[in-house]
Parts: structure tokens; sequence; C-alpha cells
């Protein structure tokens, strides 16, 4: 699997993290994962084909010890198994990046 990295944060920075995704409402069932959602015009034309019945199309973030891990696999909520769950597109990939490395420049967490 491919991931993007942010290492070496404190526990605080960790928590700010967190805080912020909760605030927002983006965990999951699994304790200190987090699903980004895609923006719709991001979506290739399989995805968005499959927005009503997959979607919504999400990025999962899991914090661990010391860092944030952003897989870039497009996930989609709605279905476990489907063609339009794969690997992000470069532009997806750099969306998502810039968006997490912004909430941590919004929140001074800097690796």
């Amino acid at each position: 699997m491919r991931y993007y990295y942010i290492n070496e944060l404190s526990a605080d920075q960790l928590e700010a993290v967190a805080q912020r995704l909760r605030d927002m409402e983006l965990g999951g069932p699994v304790s200190d994962v987090f699903f980004l959602p895609l923006p719709e015009e991001l979506l290739d034309a399989e995805q968005a084909a499959h927005a009503e019945g997959c979607g919504p199309h999400v990025m999962a973030l899991e914090l661990d010890e010391d860092c944030l891990r952003l897989e870039l696999l497009v996930r989609a909520r709605g279905r476990l198994r489907c063609s339009c769950i794969k690997l992000a597109t470069p532009e997806q990939r750099a969306h998502m990046m810039a968006y997490l490395d912004d909430v941590c420049a919004q929140l001074g967490v800097q690796a």
C-alpha cells in the first residue's frame, strides 16, 4: 500500500489533529482512524458514476504513536468491494496531501 506520512509528532500535536477531525465528524468505527472525503470534482469518471451507490469516496487517515499516515487509496464508504476503489490519482493525492498539510498548519503542527 502507498502512504503519505507526517512523522515525529508529539502526543499533543496528534491530539490536536484528532480533536479537529472529531469536531468535523470524520471519525470511523475504529479509534484513531478518520475518513477524509474527496471532493466530488476530484472523483474519476468511474467513481463519479458510482457515487450514489458506493459513496462517499474517502481516504483513510490513521493516527499512530508519533505520526499521521494517509492511505493513498480511495475507498467507498458504501461498499467494501467495487472497481471504483483504487489508488488515488495524482490529482487526488496532491489535493489530499495539501489538505492534510493545511490542517496541520492551521493547528501549528510541524514535523
